[in-house]
Parts: C-alpha cells; structure tokens; sequence
C-alpha cells in the first residue's frame, strides 16, 4: 500500500478555534479522504503548538500554569474531530515528551553541522505572529496581521541560525519543482523573498525572561524559540530521530494559510536542509477568511466559532460551504446568508432532490437488476478532471464539477421522464439514475461523508472508493427512501 502524510499547521492555544482554522483542517481532511479513496495508507497529523511568549502570558492573565492552560485548549482543539467530522489519526502536541527529545535532538543536529551559533542582538518582535519584524515589513510601525498589538524590543543574546547558508539550496528547490508550492503566485512570492536576501534569525529567548519553551541542551539559561520547536512536530510526529518508520512516511504534504508561507517553505525547508533530511513534498496556502472586509482573527475580536455553525446548520453543510465558496489560495467572506444560499439550492434542491427522485422511483419499481445502460448519460461524467482539481487542492473547482454532472443528471429525468416509461426501457434508464447516485456517493464522500454515508444507505450499497466511480459495478439494487438529506432552511431557520 503506498503512503501518503499531510499535515495542517499546529494553531497556537491562546483562544477557542475560529472559523479560518476550520478551513484549512477541512482542507487537509478532504485530501486526506481522497487519497484514501485511492487505496493509500494515510497519516494525518493535526495538534496543538503550546510554547511562546503569548501562550505564556495567556496563562498568567487566567491565573493558570502554562501546562494546565494548554491542557484545557488542546481538548477544545481535539474536539473539532467530531464537531467537522475530521478523520486525522495523530494528534500531536509541543508539550509531548516524544516531541520535546525530537525537537532537541534537532537542535544538535543543525548545531553539530554549524548551522547554530550566538550573539546579541536588537530587533522588533510581533508577539502575534512570534515573528521578528524588520520596518519594511511594518504598516505606519505596525504588524499588518496584527494591527491591534504593540511590537516589543528585544535586545539581549540569543542563539541564531544560519538560514543566510540556505538562500541558494532554496532556490533551486523552487526551481526544480515548480509545483513545491502552490497556488503559483505563492510559489513566486516565497522565490522573490528569498532572492532578496536572507538574514539569520533568532531561535532561542532567554529562560529568565520567558521560561515556557523547549530547555536547548547544554544550555539551562535559554530556551528554543517557538518555531524552531514547532515546526519540528512534522517529524516527531512519524517517530523520529527514534523509530526507522518516519521514513515509511516522509515526505510531507502540508496545508497552510499565506501568513505561514515563509516559515513553511522557506524557514522549514532550510532547517530539514540542515538536519540533512529530505524537504515537504508539497505545500498548498490558502488564503484568509474575512468578516465584513476584515481577517477573521482572535486578536481582532471578530472570530466565529465553527462548532456553533456546524451544529446550527449540519456540519456537512458548513464543511461544503467552505470548500465550495472559497477558491483555494484566494480570500473569501464567510457568511451565514451566503451558507444559506447554497445549503437551500445546491444540497436541498440540487444533490438532495436529486436523491429523493432517483431512490423514490426505484423503490416503486421494486428490485432492478444490472441492465444495459444509457450511454447519453455516461459520457457526461469526467472523473480524471474532478481527480485532477483534488489532487491540486483546487476543491472549489472539483465541486463545481461534481456539481455540474448532478445537474445534468436532474436534466436527464427531466427530459426523459422514466417515471412514464415501461418494461426494459424504463429499468435500464432507472438502473443508470442508481448508478449515476453512487457515483456522484463517492465523488461527495471527502467533501460531505455522513452525506455519503446516508446516500448509500438508501441505495442499500457498500461504501465506494475511487476505483468504483464507474458505471455497471452494481448488479441488483433494491433502493428504499430514507429521510430527507437537506431540510430546506426557511426564514434563516
């Protein structure tokens, strides 16, 4: 069986998740059932990133220990397995010892190969983002990602790594896989900061000043700064240094938002260059949510809790909404009017209705067995395009397609009118109707599964995979209505 890992990034645990995390985990959970569609051993990693100065001060604002902070947060972070049905089978967290020994032997590794080193420095510090900031990154002397915080200055010893050393590996890293990072613009974006220059950067703090991060070995006066140990968690999480089996897994896809693009593609890439480990397979970077013009984010004051919307509308509902609404690698406005729109024309009216006439006829007409098929129906499916879009995280565009095909499907009844036909013509037009609902079962299965899942309960059929998106695979159904997939949603209720 062949492998497949991907990896959201670990969200800090300073406040509830919001809705723009909700994004990219869904994200990563329709890849992640894709490929497992496709026959693939997949490891799905999610988690918690615990350390950092934030998280710290967070803790004492609330009177708690850093360490029962964190537990309290990390639960409401696993809790979104259930809430978004999420199928991630690890969950890691920076405060695991496994990942702490990983994290430090990291360090010896880059600081064995000379990539370490110490010195004082001066520098802003945005502790939003845990991020240095030079004057050419700032908006009138302000984080842009974090308008609403004072940046500190920090200047005292620290340790620094060379990521100067990396600026042509880099490079010709971007250069010989011209998918590395996607979507394109992404890609240029992250070769044009890296041909200006890079500059080494800090990664320890000074333990006195800031004592919740990851002890650097040799060193009981400083601790690792939180990316450095962070970013880590994509290996410790498969096992290593310790077990050989992170090589089963390795590399990695990754999905990230735009504020993550150089830390993942460049900071961590440089670092697996120095550890002599091999770079990400792939990085996806989808772009930000917006309420009212504004980024939906926990230091704005203006986040929506995707739990609540899950449990007010279907947490299919909310999990196709965003994957249909929000072009990958583009901003989108999330919306409770817009959710509406679509819940009541695409999966009421369009998928849902669709399902009730299909089953509803076949259940009057009793037992149908494999007949031969209607080939004008058959040549509307393309199957490899819907693959494509997927495999390039373009999910809009594959349920734009998908969604295409169940509306020349609805067309097809309604033009042929099977319900008035007789004898073979009529079971050979209904056994195809059958055949075109599992398929569309399967193709909605990484986006909408309990849909799936319900769908093929009233067909009385297995769960397919992706080999199975095919016509003539089933010999006899024997099709019995359920309840209705898609309430339509009236008055906002």
């Amino acid at each position: 069986m062949k492998q497949f890992y991907i990896t959201t990034t670990l969200p800090y645990v300073n406040a509830v998740p919001h809705i723009g995390f909700a994004l990219e985990i869904i994200e990563a959970d329709v890849l992640a059932r894709f490929k497992r569609l496709q026959g693939f051993d997949v490891f799905f990693n999610f988690g918690t990133d615990e350390h950092g100065l934030k998280i710290y001060r967070k803790a004492l604002e609330v009177k708690k220990t850093p360490q029962a902070y964190c537990d309290e947060y990390a639960k409401k972070f696993d809790s979104l397995k259930n809430a978004l049905n999420l199928s991630y089978n690890n969950f890691i967290r920076t405060t695991d010892k496994h990942h702490i020994a990983a994290a430090q032997a990291f360090w010896e590794i880059c600081e064995k190969n000379g990539d370490i080193y110490k010195k004082k420095y001066k520098v802003k510090y945005c502790v939003g983002c845990e991020l240095e900031k030079t004057d050419s990154e700032l908006e009138q002397g302000k984080c842009p990602l974090h308008p609403n915080e004072e940046l500190e200055v920090y200047e005292e010893e620290n340790y620094f790594f060379r990521f100067s050393k990396y600026q042509k590996q880099l490079l010709e890293l971007y250069e010989n896989n011209q998918q590395f990072v996607l979507p394109k613009e992404k890609l240029n974006e992250i070769r044009s900061f890296v041909e200006q220059g890079l500059l080494d950067f800090s990664i320890s703090r000074v333990k006195e000043k800031m004592p919740w991060g990851v002890d650097i070995p040799g060193d009981k006066e400083q601790v690792m700064y939180v990316w450095f140990d962070a970013l880590v968690n994509y290996v410790s999480a498969i096992g290593w240094p310790k077990k050989a089996t992170w090589k089963k897994w390795w590399p990695i896809v990754q999905i990230a938002g735009k504020d993550n693009l150089r830390q993942q593609s460049a900071i961590w890439q440089a670092m697996l260059m120095s550890a002599k480990l091999p770079p990400s397979q792939q990085i996806f970077i989808h772009g930000f949510l917006t309420a009212n013009g504004q980024k939906i984010s926990k230091s704005l004051g203006n986040t929506v809790d995707p739990v609540a919307i899950a449990q007010r509308y279907g947490t299919d509902s909310l999990r196709y909404f965003l994957m249909r609404e929000i072009p990958f690698g583009q901003d989108g406005d999330f919306s409770e009017k817009e959710l509406i729109r679509r819940y009541n024309a695409d999966l009421a009216n369009d998928l849902g209705n669709l399902v009730s006439r299909v089953v509803t006829l076949a259940e009057k007409n009793g037992s149908i067995k494999k007949s031969p098929l209607d080939k004008k129906l058959i040549g509307l499916l393309n199957k490899e395009k819907i693959g494509i879009y997927i495999e390039q995280c373009e999910l809009h565009h594959a349920l734009e397609e998908i969604w295409r095909f169940i509306g020349a499907v609805n067309k097809h009844i309604n033009d042929e009118k099977p319900w008035a036909m007789q004898g073979k013509e009529k079971e050979k037009h209904l056994y195809t109707l059958l055949e075109a609902v599992r398929i569309i079962s399967i193709l909605v299965s990484p986006f909408i599964p309990a849909t799936s899942e319900r769908i093929n309960l009233q067909l009385g059929v297995k769960n397919g995979v992706w080999k199975d998106v095919k016509f003539g695979m089933i010999k006899e159904y024997n099709a019995k209505k359920g309840d209705i997939l898609f309430k339509r949603i009236e008055n906002g209720k």
